[in-house]
């Protein structure tokens, strides 16, 4: 707990001072900023995982899965509450009920006119930006790339053993794809110096476990989908 309190420290004293090294601004990111946009995106991203790896832990007895849900479930329940925690400091929604998933991807300039003021008129003025995709459309069914659906998550919900192992392989393979691509917008755009950090993190522990993955799935007789 301490490890997050700190990392959302960070994100507010990283910049302290006016302006850091790197020229950022210490304003609060922007409501329609890629910092607040990916803290938004991310968490909802990211409460999906969990919730997937603790229903295969319901429904396999093989160590080697059980084990990987659990490192994801943990990881990723701890980033998500970075996440809004970040969210929280910066006195920003955790829901845009308009704002369309991963809109933040399409920002023309990185989010440097997201923070402070800027970012307020951002409110108004983005809608060319902010209404597109950055990543490619959603499956039928799913909020964002790389999600399940309602229907794929109860079909894993009634599985069991090998078949329940397979699935869950597969579905959090396409989810870490679409989180990868997410995050490595965010270690781009993103303006807050923690908030990169910990996107780039997510981008190369998620690429670790991907393959990890196919190679679980191949011992399986399976394969990744698509």
């Amino acid at each position: 707990m301490f490890a997050v309190g700190a990392t959302v420290a960070a994100a507010s004293d990283g910049d302290g001072g006016g302006s850091s090294a790197s020229g950022t601004s210490s304003r609060a990111p922007g409501r329609y900023s890629p910092d607040a946009g990916f803290a938004r995106d991310m968490a909802v991203h990211h409460q999906q995982a969990v919730e997937m790896s603790f229903i295969v832990r319901d429904r396999t007895g093989d160590e080697p899965v059980r084990s990987l849900a659990y490192d994801i479930a943990n990881t990723q329940a701890n980033q998500r509450g970075m996440l809004i925690g970040w969210l929280d400091l910066w006195g920003l929604p955790k829901v845009i009920a308009d704002e369309p998933p991963m809109s933040w991807m399409a920002a023309p300039d990185g989010g440097t006119g997201g923070t402070g003021e800027a970012g307020e008129a951002g409110e108004a003025g983005e809608a060319g930006g902010h209404h597109e995709h950055g990543t490619g459309a959603a499956k039928p069914g799913a909020l964002m790339p790389g999600m399940a659906t309602k229907e794929e998550l109860a079909a894993l919900g009634a599985a069991e053993g090998r078949d329940a192992e397979v699935l869950y392989l597969q579905l959090m393979t396409d989810h870490h794809k679409g989180g990868v691509a997410m995050a490595r917008g965010c270690a781009r755009q993103c303006a807050t110096p923690a908030e990169r950090a910990l996107a780039q993190g997510m981008v190369e522990a998620q690429q670790s476990e991907l393959t990890l993955m196919a190679d679980m799935l191949k011992q399986r007789g399976a394969a990744p989908r698509g």
